[in-house]
């Protein structure tokens, strides 16, 4: 009974695989991998600077909740996005990332390090901290895109 169910586990994840890698472009994965991880980012951050702007009323329990989520994906290792050779096809990335590594790096490190501060700031439930703090992280994202992202883009 044991092995049939076991078989049936995994006959089932093996259906399940296909298609939830289906939506990975198949000629650019890395590219898709790098995408896939800022757009997750500005999804994430993108509500809690509506609550900041004051464009959705202050909730401090959904701020940290965002604030928690933005911090777990911010954590997520992008760098194997930057691959040698991956600076070709659809990317926003300019091609100075791969010739100053370090420097971008460092400034997602600061990215991390901000975002784990956010959430850590967040879950205190002050405010006013966490809408310094946010602006804070704001400005870590700005530093990297300011270097590193084209403008000149498809959206």
């Amino acid at each position: 009974m044991k092995r049939n169910t076991l078989l049936s586990v995994g006959l089932g994840l093996t259906l399940l695989a296909g298609p939830s890698l289906a939506h990975i472009e198949k000629s650019e994965p890395l590219q898709s991998l790098r995408q896939s991880y800022f757009a997750l980012l500005g999804m994430t951050f993108a509500p809690m600077g509506d609550m900041v702007k004051g464009k959705i009323e202050w909730n401090d329990d959904r701020f940290a909740t965002w604030a928690n989520d933005l911090n777990h994906a911010a954590q997520f290792g992008v760098e194997r996005g930057f691959a040698p050779g991956t600076d070709k096809g659809t990317t926003r990335a300019k091609p100075n990332i791969w010739a100053n590594m370090d420097d971008f790096q460092s400034k997602l490190a600061d990215f991390r390090a901000a975002a784990a501060q956010l959430a850590e700031t967040a879950a205190a439930g002050d405010a006013g901290a966490s809408r310094e703090q946010f602006v804070a992280t704001g400005g870590t994202c700005k530093a990297c895109h300011d270097e590193y992202k084209s403008q000149d883009y498809l959206y």
